[in-house]
């Protein structure tokens, strides 16, 4: 699905998802990410949703966001006990959702100014 037609260049943003894979800017990304409105991160060691560990967690820390977004699949993810205390623990909001609510919900808070970051996982 086609998200932004035209967009701040300054912005990393999902301009499509599906079949696979997201789109930001001319890229198409196959493989879990991480984006912010600044940063792109698409060397990440994550692998799946469900084997997320604290250590894969760290360079998604580092890029002191306040809201996270997690974003997988066709049908809403759960992440486990472990992942969710991580996130209480350092008082960073997370929401759990389908790759293309993720998608959406990550560009209205990128484009208002928020301190947002995505976790995308485009094959999950």
């Amino acid at each position: 699905m086609r998200l932004v037609l035209e967009s701040d260049p300054r912005l990393h943003l999902v301009r499509s998802y599906g079949a696979g894979g997201v789109v930001i800017g001319a890229q198409r990304v196959t493989q879990p990410l991480i984006i912010t409105p600044r940063q792109l991160v698409l060397d990440w060691a994550a692998v799946s949703l469900a084997e997320l560990s604290e250590a894969q967690l760290a360079p998604l820390f580092a890029l002191d966001a306040q809201i996270v977004l997690l974003g997988a699949g066709e049908r809403q993810p759960f992440p486990s006990t472990s992942v969710r205390s991580i996130f209480r623990a350092r008082g960073v909001a997370l929401e759990c959702m389908t790759l293309g609510a993720a998608c959406r919900t990550y560009n209205i808070l990128a484009t208002e100014d928020r301190p947002v970051a995505a976790a995308l996982f485009p094959a999950a």
